[in-house]
């Protein structure tokens, strides 16, 4: 851009260009640091974000709506926090990995297991029957994991799926009673390690506790037994459901249901109130973290603000030397008229205008007597009465020459001085008018 030569870009517009550019790449690194690249997780699975009929959706808003502080986790790391979690493991999940998870959790918060049990795909959207939403599935059958022997942390857990008509639909345990969703495809389970919380209409366990060296007053309670000789108070219950239709979206499209998972909820964490985190990396769905994730995740949160309002900051006093670049003016400047701007500025800096005021007074008493034609041979005081006589005589104004002089050399403060100056100056001008 040449010296003095107008803006090529009208400022406005740059400015807009520059900040919707700044927003969208913004967004982009939080986009990409949150993993909102990855897609949506409603992929037809059975964990948390699933909407389908074998999903979990449900139970986590329907916890989030009761108050609870709910979670999706994609780390890994996050299977350690406290409070409790909920594990939907797939069928093709491996049993060590499993085992590992959940003895690690025993001294860490209460852990929910819940079994799989439908097999199913996601809905392919075009069908004619009906308009499925994204996540619907096709329920294509059950099978029960083949991983649940290898769990040796909960003993042998011996799993079965009744696919006869009445297998034991209903459903009776905590105080309540109802039918399941699919009572010819009811999954039970057995072990002597497990304590029954849920049973079928055959008396079947449908859900129920790990019955070892810990101490779990609400689920006795709730299971109606007497405690046993514990020695470690340390260990948070383990709460398996064999049957997922109690808790999965299937399951709580029933009111009864859907208070027996709540329920359930509650017992697990043996009365009291605990975040609920959903585990989603059984599932497939793991996030590794990545500079961009730290970046906008506390306590790295704070420092990335900074930088931002740092380059905010950066960007206006860059848009504010936008345009064509100042020519440079002389240091001090030619003429009567820059002598006595400088001459005031150095006045007002030292701030001693009562100096000024006896010269200022004299000067306009000689320039009325050049104007007057009076006698430059005359002392001051009778020049003043001079001016004084002839202003009378011409009736130029209301106040004499002497009497406004006196008052700007007795004045002190500045606005004395500078109203008494003005009026002067005013006589000035109507006599030489």
């Amino acid at each position: 851009m040449s010296e003095g030569g107008g803006s090529a870009f009208n400022p406005r517009a740059a400015l807009a260009l520059v900040l919707v550019g700044a927003a969208l790449f913004v967004a982009l690194l939080w986009m990409i640091g949150s993993g909102m690249n990855a897609g949506s997780a409603n992929n037809g699975g059975n964990h948390a974000e699933g909407r389908g009929l074998n999903g979990f959706a449900a139970l986590a808003g329907l916890l989030e709506r009761r108050g609870y502080a709910v979670s999706r986790s994609r780390s890994e790391g996050r299977l350690d926090d406290p409070g409790l979690l909920v594990l939907t493991p797939p069928h093709g999940s491996g049993g060590k990995e499993l085992e590992d998870i959940i003895v690690r959790r025993r001294q860490t918060g209460p852990t929910l297991l819940v079994l799989p049990k439908w097999l199913a795909m996601p809905a392919p959207p075009g069908r004619s029957d009906a308009k499925a939403r994204k996540g619907w599935v096709d329920l294509l059958g059950t099978a029960r994991p083949e991983w649940g022997d290898a769990v040796a942390s909960i003993g042998k857990l011996d799993l079965r799926i009744d696919e006869r008509r009445g297998a034991g639909g209903n459903w009776h345990g905590l105080g309540r009673n109802g039918r399941l969703s699919e009572p010819r495809a009811v999954q039970t389970m057995t072990s002597g390690a497990l304590v029954a919380l849920v049973r079928d209409g055959n008396a079947r366990m449908l859900a129920g506790y790990l019955d070892d060296l810990g101490t779990y007053p609400v689920l006795d309670e709730l299971a109606d037994v007497t405690p046993g000789e514990a020695s470690d108070e340390e260990l948070f219950p383990l709460v398996i459901v064999a049957e997922p239709d109690l808790l999965d979206n299937y399951g709580l499209a029933d009111r009864e249901r859907a208070r027996l998972a709540l329920d359930l909820v509650d017992a697990a964490m043996e009365g009291e109130r605990l975040p609920v985190t959903f585990d989603l990396t059984l599932n497939g769905l793991a996030r590794s973290a990545n500079l961009l994730t730290l970046a906008f995740t506390p306590p790295f949160l704070a420092a990335t603000l900074c930088l931002l309002i740092a380059a905010m900051a950066t960007c206006w006093r860059a848009f504010l030397r936008f345009g064509p670049p100042r020519r440079a003016g002389r240091a001090i400047a030619f003429g009567k008229q820059a002598l006595i701007a400088n001459a005031a500025g150095l006045i007002r800096r030292t701030r001693r205008f009562h100096l000024v005021s006896l010269p200022y007074a004299d000067q306009v008493r000689e320039r009325l007597a050049r104007s007057l034609a009076l006698p430059r041979s005359a002392d001051a005081a009778t020049t003043e009465k001079l001016i004084d006589r002839a202003v009378a005589g011409r009736s130029l104004a209301d106040n004499a020459f002497s009497t406004l002089a006196a008052r700007l050399r007795a004045a002190r403060r500045e606005a004395d001085i500078l109203r008494a100056a003005q009026d002067l100056h005013a006589l000035e001008r109507t006599v030489k008018r």
